[in-house]
């Protein structure tokens, strides 16, 4: 006789009944699957040439959301940050001591960064030429551990020039303040001069290395009253930007400026990629990079998206009518 269908174990037969039940009870101690493999919890190490928190941090983890990351389930991010190059050279190698799976770079960080390993993947966000700073080897094909946004578009220095004399028709010379060390400073500076020469304006170049070098522009400003200033934007200059902004509002110059951050602490205008959705993209590289892809095969990104930002509260100070046309084409203005 037999009791319904019956499963063979060996050379023994049990009821199917009480294979069932087996079977239920092995189960119930059978950890579940997400349980045997936890999620990989990624390690970002952050590396900012700052004096504190970085402004971009926020668009960067934001970046990081959009993509799934949660901060302490899936990635964490070890942030570092100084204005002093050895301090930079001493976080970089603490951050490689860390295992961070990737480093990212902000501004001159990407140096530091880059002196302390060959093999740790870093994205950058850089205001230079990479190629130039000997970062990659080119843009399309990186070919080292580095990789990232160039905020660099030698266009952008003479569109700068153009925008500053639609706002103040009447300036004829204009004080450039450059730092002169920055990978990709000769040909913004040349970009911007065959801007002039076009315009008819003169220009007087002011090369800086560091922030101390600023105070020594500032006289310059002011023994030859230029009518104006335009500050190429980087690392050094952004973290002078409310004395930048400040100087120019005091000597009555209208101010030209690369990133709209120069602008919201007083500068008149700016003309250039948004640092915020860029940090954001950087999560992508870092995302193509926790799921295996080499820097060396991920091209570098430059901007294709670019703001004008117009601050009127320092034209009503400085006594300047920004143009009906000029504010037209603006994408934000300060009120």
């Amino acid at each position: 006789m037999k009791l319904g269908n019956s499963h063979q174990v060996g050379n023994s037969k049990i009821p199917g009944v009480f294979g069932v039940v087996i079977c239920a009870v092995l189960l119930a101690f059978c950890p579940p699957a997400s349980a045997q493999h936890p999620e990989k919890v990624h390690r970002v190490g952050y590396l900012a040439a700052a004096s504190g928190p970085s402004p971009f941090l926020a668009a960067f983890k934001q970046g990081l959301r959009e993509l799934g990351y949660v901060q302490g389930r899936n990635v964490t991010i070890e942030y570092r940050a100084s204005e002093a190059r050895d301090q930079l050279n001493a976080m970089a190698a603490e951050l490689v001591k860390l295992k961070v799976d990737v480093i990212l770079a902000q501004g001159p960080a990407a140096r530091a960064a880059k002196s302390v390993t060959t093999t740790v993947p870093i994205v950058f966000g850089f205001s230079g030429d990479p190629v130039e700073a000997g970062f990659v080897e080119s843009l399309a094909r990186p070919g080292t551990n580095m990789t990232g946004m160039s905020f660099m578009a030698q266009d952008l220095a003479g569109k700068r020039m153009e925008l500053l004399k639609e706002a103040a028709p009447h300036v004829g010379r204009i004080a450039i303040i450059s730092l002169r060390t920055h990978p990709g400073e000769k040909k913004e500076r040349n970009e911007t001069e065959a801007a002039a020469r076009a315009l008819k304006t003169e220009l007087q170049y002011l090369p800086v290395t560091s922030t101390s070098d600023i105070e020594t522009a500032f006289e310059a400003i002011v023994k030859e009253r230029p009518e104006a200033m335009l500050t190429f934007p980087d690392a050094v200059t952004l973290s002078y930007c409310s004395q930048l902004a400040n100087f120019a509002i005091q000597r009555k110059l209208p101010s030209m400026f690369g990133w709209k951050e120069y602008v919201e602490t007083g500068g008149l205008i700016s003309y250039g990629p948004n640092l915020d959705d860029s940090f954001s993209r950087i999560a992508v590289f870092v995302d193509k990079i926790f799921k295996g892809a080499k820097p060396a095969d991920l091209p570098v990104e430059q901007p294709t998206k670019f703001e004008l930002v117009i601050n009127l509260k320092t034209a009503k100070k400085i006594g300047v009518t920004i143009s009906p046309v000029v504010l037209a084409r603006a994408d934000r203005v300060i009120r």
